[in-house]
């Protein structure tokens, strides 16, 4: 009987320790999925505040883009406006104003046909004061000229294109000794901003004009370059 009283009490012994082991790995686990949930929330917390940031940064991005889009409609529409200004662009005169009539001619040199009579001068790009059109914009413009005159066996009607002063461009030439005549002529030119078109009587040529604009010199620009 004392064997076995014992023997029982050693068998509680071991069953209490095994129940203070189980109890310690039950904590034990405890503790470390405690630790896990702990590791997980900090690392949830590092990928928030790094997308926070990054969203930031987008922003200012976005704001940042946004007025550089701004800046540039609005630049887009200053050179938009400036474009359609400079293609209005477009002029008509002729010879002599107040109803006058009569002939210019003729010279000993050669000399700049004044066309005094503005019949149009959109953008004011034709001088009525000296006969000369100057460009306002690099871009390709159409030119014509025409005149009218008696013939006589000296004096021709004749009158010449000129660019810059200097550069012959077209010609219009008729030389009868009796009857009306009619030359013209016309072209189609690029210019530079600032480049000087005007029609220039030959030396010893004559025209003729009346309040009904027989001779007239014209031009417009066709399109900017």
């Amino acid at each position: 009987m004392e064997l076995s009283t014992a023997q029982l009490q050693q068998d509680n012994d071991n069953e209490i320790i095994s129940q203070l082991n189980q109890t310690e790995s039950q904590i034990s686990d405890a503790g470390n999925l405690s630790d896990n949930q702990q590791t997980c929330t900090q690392d949830i917390n590092t990928v928030l505040t790094e997308m926070n940031a990054s969203l930031a940064g987008l922003k200012v991005g976005m704001e940042h883009l946004q007025k550089d889009n701004e800046g540039m409609l609005t630049t887009t529409n200053i050179t938009t406006a400036f474009s359609v200004s400079a293609k209005q662009v477009a002029f008509s005169a002729s010879v002599f104003t107040g109803g006058a009539q009569g002939y210019v001619g003729p010279f000993d040199t050669e000399t700049v046909l004044v066309f005094r009579n503005v019949l149009t001068n959109i953008g004011n790009a034709y001088n009525p004061h000296t006969g000369t059109f100057s460009a306002p914009v690099r871009g390709v413009y159409h030119f014509e000229f025409y005149l009218h005159g008696h013939g006589h066996k000296s004096h021709p009607t004749a009158a010449t294109l000129v660019k810059n002063w200097q550069q012959q461009i077209v010609t219009a030439f008729e030389g009868q000794p009796s009857n009306s005549v009619n030359p013209a002529n016309g072209v189609i030119l690029l210019l530079q901003c600032g480049d000087v078109v005007f029609v220039r009587l030959w030396r010893n040529a004559r025209i003729y004009d009346t309040c009904n604009n027989h001779t007239t010199f014209s031009g417009y620009l066709l399109f900017p370059m």
